[in-house]
């Protein structure tokens, strides 16, 4: 009797011994919910790829068992499976080990901060603190808390609308044009003498005038003449003189256009004559030049010393030998009629262009040719003309870099990326680099698009809202902001609600072509979540499922609403 009580007293021992070896992680287990945490930002948010989340803690006085240790990893769960951040170890202040002692009398705070790759399932998920209590060789499986929902995923809501460039061409239909001739004289003469006539330059003139009619594409637009008398004799009378010279060049003109049959000129304004008077600049810029008149230095002085025209003259002729020099090599050349007929040429019409680019595209400039492209809304058709431009101009990027533009409005982004690269190879341009960089980001690599960007920026604005675009991805908001100033799209919006600027992003999304498509309404809808705007939710939400059914259910499972469940009308 006695023997079987000590066996039974011995066992009852045993028992407390191995309850109260593992009271305390019992304990901890059972009271686990009175450790407090508090998640930012909750719900989550994917952000540059990624799921970060900061969590500050207090484990209670008196809670944490002194020779205990536990292994807290938070886990997104989701449909299917679960992701857990690093593990952070905790100790109590009697137990053996490297992780941050917990004192059982206070207690303690903690923070927590990690990040893991953002994958589409958790997009339904929710952030739970598993636990793992240790103490020697044993290990207790806390129940796990939630502690917050997540993830928000609307950086997913990104647009890919990268702005790929076309290379502008220059072609100008009417262009301008002038052709110049000058008559000369004899001193104290207005007359035009034949032998001015067979000058090449006013034969030439001639000859143009006579050829106009023929051009068909020639129209005049007026003829300017400017006269000067040489700076020798009476002021008053070379002023005069000036003037007769002007006529009897105009009259020589007038003739020229009259029997090429051409009414051009008709129009008040046609004929401009300026008649000059004494020529002193050009005599002044002839002296400069001149290697052969004596004094020349002494007469250049003269003409600084004396403001007063007649008293240079006089100056200068009392330089005999020095004036008889200048009568025969610098006077003559000043005695003139200066004569400029302007013209413009009309290029070909929209119908010629069109025809030539199929039939003779080597007969069209590289300009008429590109700009032959833009005169058809035929994708295949502007490939064909480019492709005819690279081919017929193959030092020119502008045709293979167009080609590539149809290309990826085609979707044909291998082939683009070819036409870009042939481009870039015939002569390095911002153009091309930028079409490249869009080519790079579709195809996943940022880093690459980006160093392109940068090397593009002086293709213009476009070039900035497509490195806006990997910012938005890379979830530096603020940058996508400075790269899509002064841009209306659903992306500047998109942007805008990131950084957390609702306002500002409804602004620049109902000033957007975007906001009427589903998406844009969806995005509103966004925006009014986060302006705590229930009917903008419920309107915008509504409008976006009218075009996309689709939405519904994203819209039912969207974390931006959580705040309205039940109110969503869907």
């Amino acid at each position: 009797m006695e023997k079987r009580h000590f066996k039974g007293l011995t066992l009852l021992t045993a028992a407390s011994l191995v309850i109260a070896g593992c009271g305390g992680l019992g304990k901890m287990k059972k009271y686990v919910e009175n450790i407090k945490y508090t998640v930012d930002p909750n719900p989550l948010i994917v952000q540059g790829d990624s799921v970060a989340v900061s969590i500050n803690g207090t484990f209670p006085g008196k809670y944490f068992y002194r020779k205990a240790l536990v292994e807290l990893t938070p886990t997104l769960t989701y449909t299917g499976g679960e992701t857990p951040y690093k593990m952070v170890g905790f100790q109590g202040d009697k137990a053996v080990g490297n992780f941050t002692v917990i004192p059982y009398e206070t207690g303690k705070a903690f923070s927590y901060s990690a990040k893991v790759a953002y994958t589409p399932a958790m997009s339904t998920s929710e952030l739970m603190v598993k636990i793992l209590g240790k103490q020697g060789k044993k290990e207790v499986p806390f129940d796990p808390i939630k502690v917050a929902d997540g993830v928000i995923t609307t950086p997913y809501l990104l647009m890919s609308d990268d702005k790929v460039l076309m290379a502008p061409d220059a072609f100008q239909r009417i262009t301008t044009h002038s052709t110049d001739a000058t008559i000369n004289y004899l001193v104290n003469a207005s007359v035009v003498r034949p032998g001015e006539l067979n000058d090449a330059d006013v034969k030439a003139l001639s000859s143009f005038i006579k050829g106009v009619q023929a051009a068909g594409n020639v129209r005049l637009t007026g003829l300017t003449i400017d006269a000067w008398a040489s700076p020798e004799g009476e002021l008053s009378k070379n002023e005069n003189l000036a003037s007769d010279r002007a006529k009897s060049a105009s009259a020589w003109a007038k003739g020229e256009i009259k029997r090429a049959k051409l009414k051009g000129d008709s129009a008040a304004t046609f004929y401009g004559l300026n008649p000059r008077g004494e020529d002193w600049d050009g005599f002044k810029k002839a002296m400069q030049a001149s290697s052969t008149v004596p004094d020349k230095d002494l007469v250049l002085r003269v003409l600084e010393m004396y403001p007063d025209v007649t008293k240079r003259e006089e100056e200068i002729r009392n330089m005999a030998a020095t004036y008889k020099e200048i009568a025969e090599q610098i006077l003559p050349q000043l005695r003139r009629s200066e004569m400029r007929l302007n013209y413009e040429l009309v290029g070909k019409s929209d119908e010629q262009l069109i025809a030539m680019s199929k039939s003779m595209p080597d007969s069209l400039n590289v300009e008429e040719l590109l700009f032959s492209a833009t005169l058809t809304t035929d994708l295949n058709e502007k490939l064909r003309i480019y492709r005819e431009a690279s081919r017929i101009f193959p030092a020119d990027y502008r045709g293979p870099n167009n080609a590539g533009y149809i290309l990826m409005m085609q979707n044909k982004m291998a082939e683009a990326e070819t036409e870009f690269q042939k481009a870039n190879s015939t002569t390095d341009n911002p153009i091309s680099t930028n079409n490249l960089g869009v080519v790079a980001r579709l195809k996943g690599d940022r880093k690459k698009a980006m160093e392109l960007y940068r090397k593009a920026g002086a293709a213009g604005p476009e070039v900035k809202y497509n490195m806006g675009i990997i910012d938005i991805q890379n979830g530096d908001y603020g940058s996508a902001n400075s790269n899509m100033s002064g841009t209306n799209s659903f992306n500047a919006a998109l942007a805008k609600t990131l950084s957390g600027d609702a306002a500002g992003a409804q602004r620049i999304l109902e000033a957007s072509s975007d906001k009427d498509s589903a998406m844009g309404h969806y995005l509103m809808a966004i925006i009014g979540a986060r302006q705590s705007n229930g009917d903008m939710v419920r309107n915008h939400l509504g409008m976006a499922v009218q075009q996309d059914a689709s939405l519904r259910d994203k819209g039912m499972k969207d974390l931006e609403f959580r705040n309205f469940k039940g109110q969503l009308g869907l």
